[in-house]
């Protein structure tokens, strides 16, 4: 039995619980996996990828689909999952934000200003976002745990639905497409309070380890992937090449798709790295010494898989979900996926093996522990050049580096 077909007969069903006995809901694992091969070629290209590792001898391919389900909450900390704002309207029809969120190039401070210029029907460009700050709004959670624009902006919509309400009237007077100028400038003029704090607590959360009857869910929700990636293999220097990778992701109704694009190709790229590439080593002092450039490597231009396709689940409905305009977090969901790479090189490994006859000469079964580095797979190939140029330690002979094992 293939492992993919292994995987498929062991996936969850809609409604299953959870090992923390949480149904899952609104569960679209199984039809993204369907629409993932099908828009692939996934079927085929595992039959070209066996036909060219029967044709050629240094050079291996290996193919993997791998799945992913990722639960959105501060699961281990109840008091983490709130969020404040502070929404001012000016009677010049500008807008100023203040959240407890952080940006970091994840594009928080864009969907936060969407959210605003949405609840209040004015242009975008009438949004401002003034920088975190305790002074503005206090008690703030960590921006973490892919939470951020769940929490963030449940509280600025509420701010916002405070406002509204308040502007209401002027609505009624000035007709519904009035714009917000002529709206905050009449309620100025009326003494009208045009500052609202917002406050939101994630509900339906808060399990405690330990209860087994009728616990509350862990997780708000799951954001929900796979991916397939397709690798080279060059079997004498243990170098590779990513040829492709398609991903597909649940993100709900998106609320800015080019930035849930953008972090879904990062965090896997990320992801990539951190299975195939960051190796932590220590020297027997305990100093590390991959500390920089040199020894420490990231993902560079040459590692970004030649072919990217990322794309988003849609015509689907989203019954249980309950946060801003019906969106998921994705900041962290789609980095595991970057295993994909790590098990497509595997298969690749087994090829290799297979070619020369390893497992067949008694030499075990594949171990490839991750990152997968050029050095590891071209030990784990097992072939009789690993085995010419292997050194044993002598006694008292010990190893210059310490490798953190998982």
């Amino acid at each position: 039995m293939s492992v993919d077909e292994l995987r498929w007969k062991n996936l969850y069903k809609e409604g299953e619980l959870t090992p923390f006995l949480q149904p899952l809901e609104d569960w679209h694992v199984p039809l993204i996996i369907t629409q993932l091969k099908a828009e692939s070629d996934y079927d085929n290209r595992v039959q070209q990828v066996e036909e060219f590792n029967r044709t050629h001898k240094w050079k291996k391919r290996g193919i993997s689909l791998i799945p992913t389900k990722f639960g959105l909450s501060f699961a281990t900390a109840l008091h983490l999952n709130q969020a404040g704002a502070l929404v001012h309207i000016y009677h010049d029809g500008s807008v100023l934000l203040a959240h407890g969120g952080t940006e970091m190039g994840q594009g928080l401070y864009t969907k936060m200003c969407q959210i605003a210029a949405q609840e209040l029907c004015c242009p975008l460009d009438s949004i401002f976002t003034s920088e975190t700050s305790s002074n503005t709004v206090a008690n703030t959670p960590p921006t973490a745990a892919s939470s951020s624009s769940d929490l963030n902006g449940m509280a600025i919509q509420h701010a916002c639905q405070q406002l509204n309400a308040r502007l209401e009237p002027y609505r009624l007077k000035y007709g519904a497409d009035a714009p917000l100028k002529t709206l905050a400038h009449a309620a100025y003029f009326d003494r009208v309070n045009l500052t609202a704090n917002g406050f939101y607590k994630m509900p339906t959360i808060g399990y405690k380890w330990g209860n087994y009857v009728d616990p509350l869910p862990m997780y708000s929700y799951f954001t929900q992937g796979a991916a397939i990636s397709e690798v080279e293999l060059d079997v004498l220097t243990g170098a590779h090449t990513v040829l492709r990778t398609d991903i597909k992701m649940d993100v709900g109704r998106s609320i800015n798709p080019a930035i849930d694009y953008g972090q879904i190709e990062g965090a896997f790229v990320q992801g990539q790295g951190l299975f195939t590439i960051e190796e932590s080593l220590w020297q027997k002092n305990g100093e590390l010494f991959t500390r920089g450039p040199g020894t420490y490597k990231i993902p560079g231009f040459a590692d970004i898989p030649q072919v990217f396709n990322a794309g988003l689940l849609k015509g689907v409905k989203w019954a249980n979900l309950r946060t801003i305009q019906s969106s998921k977090g994705i900041g962290e969901p789609p980095l595991f996926l970057g295993a994909t790479v790590l098990f497509a090189l595997r298969e690749a490994v087994k090829a290799a093996r297979e070619t020369f006859a390893v497992d067949a000469q008694g030499m075990g079964v594949v171990q490839l522990d991750s990152p997968a580095t050029a050095e590891k797979l071209r030990v784990a190939i097992g072939d009789w050049i690993v085995r010419w140029a292997k050194v044993e330690a002598k006694e008292g002979e010990k190893g210059f580096f310490v490798e953190a094992m998982a």
